[in-house]
């Protein structure tokens, strides 16, 4: 055989070689990124579903990821946590890399107080997915209870800096919350400066939230909390606390938070079986919730109300 045939073959065979290797690397990503979730979609479904609404959906497709997913963040939303993570253990069972469902766990984890466990999956998880909010909005809680306020300021801020666009309303109004909240308490325990720079962070991003979402739980324990534990000279307001905090505990009955504030309403007004009660519903719910022992045990690690004159 003449050699520029040989030649036409070798380099026929490596281009078809080449193109095989290219057209099976563009499968395998594409497949990779296949199993990605539209998760900012998945969680707006949530956040307007029933418990019964989103098993029904699971029941008709059982291998439905998607549906999975939904089905587990409306357990978190009814704070329904054991069922939660069973669900986001089927989903990696079905899909072991889904960074979802990994970020689920986690979830469920710190509200298990478990915060170094949960500490590990959030980190990975950002790692490999820097855009994903939640990863984000839950770290933030474990660093303000760990007391890394500036901590929570920062991861808040990944948040907010992207926009409303880049993540779910809840998640989006969360992370402006978390801001808000942090700096308050980094005001509290700054300097005059501080007070000055950080306090005003406060009440214009609470409002802000409250423009977003005004029927969240999470919104009305913000500003509640704001008008508890704020000086009157600031906008401090017992009567809009307890209207606030009251209408959180109404919207989320199993908010231990919003209890612990309600309670320090009732302690400020001198109601001391209003308080015991308020204090006592909180750490019903939540046994370790570190708010409510805070308060309990007078260590005021996260703010106290003083007494009004």
């Amino acid at each position: 055989m003449p050699s520029n045939k040989l030649e036409g073959i070798f380099i026929n065979g490596g281009f078809v070689r080449k193109t095989i290797f290219l057209l099976a690397l563009f499968l395998f990503t594409w497949v990779n990124f296949s199993f990605a979730l539209d998760w900012i979609k998945l969680h707006e479904e949530a956040d307007k579903e029933s418990v019964d609404q989103a098993k029904s959906k699971s029941l008709a497709k059982p291998d439905s990821v998607d549906n999975l997913y939904v089905l587990g963040l409306v357990y978190l939303n009814v704070h329904k946590d054991k069922e939660a993570i069973e669900v986001f253990e089927k989903i990696l069972a079905l899909k072991p890399d889904t960074f979802e469902a990994q970020w689920g766990q986690a979830e469920v984890l710190r509200r298990q107080h478990e915060l170094k466990a949960s500490k590990k999956i959030l980190n990975e998880v950002l790692r490999a997915h820097p855009d994903f909010s939640p990863a984000y909005i839950t770290l933030a809680y474990v660093k303000y209870i760990e007391m890394d306020f500036n901590g929570s300021v920062r991861l808040a801020n990944k948040v907010i800096d992207r926009g409303k666009k880049g993540s779910d309303l809840s998640n989006y109004v969360r992370a402006i919350l978390l801001y808000g909240g942090a700096k308050g308490v980094i005001a509290h325990y700054g300097g005059l400066l501080s007070k000055l720079i950080n306090g005003m962070a406060v009440f214009s991003n609470l409002k802000k939230a409250e423009n977003l979402q005004p029927d969240s739980a999470a919104v009305k324990y913000g500003l509640g909390s704001f008008y508890l534990l704020a000086p009157g000279f600031v906008g401090g307001d017992l009567k809009l606390a307890e209207e606030y905090l009251a209408k959180a505990v109404e919207l989320d009955p199993l908010f231990p938070n919003a209890y612990v504030r309600l309670g320090e309403v009732y302690k400020v007004k001198g109601d001391k079986q209003g308080y015991g009660s308020y204090l006592k519903k909180a750490l019903e719910i939540d046994p370790q919730n570190e708010i409510a022992i805070s308060v309990r045990d007078g260590t005021c690690k996260y703010v106290c109300a003083e007494p009004r004159d």
